[in-house]
């Protein structure tokens, strides 16, 4: 019998660990309106000249084993793919709708031509309720998202380059 009740206390313990968990998973600040995609695609958002993809329900999450990275100042940097319909230079700027911080970073690598695509990396400088803008000319984008980090987040660490 003390076998049996050694075995469901495990049980407990790890489904109270595993609800703990998921819970920091969904919290989801009603503060928050996260742009949903406008596009052809599930995930697809944009317009005739500038679009990207949207992750799942609005939300980025930096979680351990995930995609990522965490750069040297403790910022959250994510790839970032975008589609240019316009020619010239992408331009990303960002700012924390929901509490002061500073300002997106965005890294924006050269050799992808003047149209088309455009990969780049978000960094986010804290978790938080994000608005992001691309830019390419006079074509804009804007959308918001929701950053969270779970724990210390993915174990992948980059160098922030802007």
């Amino acid at each position: 019998m003390s076998h049996l009740v050694r075995w469901i206390s495990v049980i407990a313990c790890a489904c109270l660990a595993t609800t703990v968990l998921d819970a920091a998973v969904v919290i989801d600040p009603p503060t928050c309106k996260v742009t949903r995609p406008n596009g052809l695609s599930p995930d697809l958002h944009g317009n005739a000249l500038i679009s990207t993809d949207l992750w799942p329900d609005g939300t980025i999450v930096f979680r351990p084993g995930g995609p990522g990275f965490v750069t040297a100042d403790g910022a959250l940097a994510m790839k970032w793919g975008w589609r240019r319909a316009v020619r010239g230079p992408l331009r990303i700027e960002g700012r924390r709708l929901d509490e002061s911080a500073p300002p997106l970073r965005a890294s924006i690598p050269a050799g992808y031509g003047d149209v088309g695509f455009q990969s780049s990396a978000l960094i986010f400088p804290t978790p938080g309720c994000w608005e992001v803008t691309g830019r390419v000319g006079t074509a804009t984008l804007t959308f918001v998202t929701l950053v969270q980090r779970i724990g210390a987040g993915p174990s992948a660490r980059a160098v922030a380059t802007d």
